[in-house]
């Protein structure tokens, strides 16, 4: 191991092959504080040769490794195990944007790039990179790709599997493959970028991508809705569809529970609307005007005032209103964090089983839990939800964690009875393992090992994840 150790310091530089504790502190936990590893060292590749140098020392040694970009991950994806024998590889350095074809409507970024980044250069050259979360300001395309990352304008545009046209990788001994073609046609055989998109890192290291760009919209119309329950958003969704077509950019569905938390710990939240049990944050965008956007979407929310499908609303009037609008949405995670360990769910169902699942969730885990707290939010546009479960007293939950088996037995046999996913966008990891197993057919599984043991033979690449 000292040997390998000394044979990346060679390839990177010692600055950049970090082996103290101190130095590797900040690469071996997990963003919620849940999970926590141990690695031989932590090194800092600055290219895509050199990630193919890190992997081929790593391989010929027989060490395993742990690809790693903003370290967001929320299942344990991008933490080493605690054996203390692998190379945790963080792709931060790479962080260049390579190249920006409005005509194409394409950028190619490498996978250190933030996200907010690639936003940002994309709406300099007049365009936009719809892809849209709460970590945006710290996590990188790289892990983005790597978990099919979602978000909250999948509703219009599609996942991160659905903005990706090519990419770069890093195999599992070594050789790279380069397939960054910007091409929307090209029916030449298996799309094997889909192999890597998702993948967690196990298949090999995403290194640079090509993503497709949209059109910067002109106009914009945010709203907050107070309203009586899932069954109300459900069909509020539609109507929005069928009045609004493909500018209702995001639909979400926030529980006055989850509410409740950012305006506690979150200073500055945006005043909000009382008694109401459940909210609607909508966004519309169009590449027409400004006034008569908002103008279409007041009359639309009037009509709901008047016939009592809403309670209340707060039409933003100002980007800055709209932001913090948002801001109450994007603050719920940060918000459950300050507030304490939690049971968390990522979940998927179709839209149509959104009220039922809440609904049969809730009773159940009540019965089985009293004095449960139950977080629910998420974007009900693409039937995700992010179901979250705690005591109300934060003390309680480090016991309450102990019966997490329990409590995901209710809810992943229930979104698996109602035809839906136990990890709609944030991934396996280590989270998740053993779950997958119940809820995925005999085949799924074979077929995933033997695409897994075809391209990692040694299985180095990102062990004890998914698989």
């Amino acid at each position: 191991m000292n040997h390998l150790i000394r044979t990346l310091a060679e390839l990177l530089g010692t600055d950049h092959v970090l082996t103290t504790a101190d130095s590797m502190a900040a690469y071996l936990g997990d963003w919620r504080g849940r999970y926590r590893g141990a690695a031989l060292c932590v090194v800092r590749p600055a290219s895509t040769a050199a990630v193919a140098a890190v992997v081929r020392a790593c391989a010929g040694a027989g060490v395993a490794m742990v690809p790693q970009g903003g370290n967001t991950s929320l299942c344990g994806a991008a933490t080493p195990g605690m054996e203390g024998q692998s190379v945790v590889i963080s792709l931060s350095r790479l962080k260049r944007v390579r190249a920006v074809d409005p005509a194409n409507n394409t950028i190619t970024v490498e996978a250190g790039c933030v996200l907010q980044t690639v936003q940002d250069v994309a709406a300099r050259a007049g365009r936009l990179f719809p892809l849209s979360l709460a970590a945006e300001g710290s996590c990188q395309i790289g892990g983005n790709l790597s978990t099919n990352a979602g978000g909250v304008q999948v509703l219009r545009y599609g996942n991160a599997r659905e903005l990706t046209l090519g990419l770069e990788v890093v195999l599992p001994d070594g050789e790279i493959w380069n397939g960054l073609r910007g091409l929307r046609k090209d029916n030449t055989g298996y799309d094997l970028k889909h192999l890597f998109i998702g993948a967690e890192g196990t298949l090999g290291i995403i290194t640079a991508a090509v993503l497709k760009l949209f059109p910067l919209p002109r106009a914009t119309a945010t709203a907050w809705l107070a309203i009586a329950s899932p069954t109300v958003a459900v069909r509020l969704l539609g109507d929005l569809q069928a009045s609004f077509g493909p500018s209702l950019t995001a639909c979400e569905l926030i529980s006055e529970k989850a509410l409740g938390l950012v305006c506690k710990h979150i200073p500055g939240a945006y005043p909000t609307l009382s008694g109401s049990p459940w909210h609607l944050l909508i966004e519309l965008s169009s590449a027409g005007e400004d006034a008569a956007l908002h103008e279409a979407l007041t009359s639309f929310l009037a009509a709901l005032l008047d016939n009592d499908t809403i309670s209340d609303v707060v039409l933003a009037q100002s980007s800055e209103q709209a932001r913090r609008l948002w801001a109450l949405r994007e603050h719920i995670g940060e918000a459950q964090r300050i507030e304490g360990l939690s049971i968390k769910h990522d979940v998927s169902v179709p839209i149509s089983r959104i009220p039922e699942f809440v609904e049969r969730a809730d009773r159940a885990l009540s019965l089985a839990f009293p004095e449960i707290r139950l977080v629910t939010f998420g974007h009900i546009g693409d039937g995700n939800l992010h179901y979250n479960q705690s005591k109300s007293a934060a003390g309680e939950n480090a016991e309450f964690l102990a019966v997490q088996p329990e409590v995901n037995r209710i809810v992943h046999d229930l979104v698996h009875e109602l035809g839906g996913s136990i990890s709609a966008e944030h991934g396996i990891g280590q989270l998740k393992r053993g779950e997958l197993l119940r809820y995925k057919s005999a085949i799924e599984i074979e077929m995933m090992r033997a695409i897994k043991s075809t391209l990692d033979p040694q299985g180095l690449m990102n062990p004890g994840k998914i698989l």
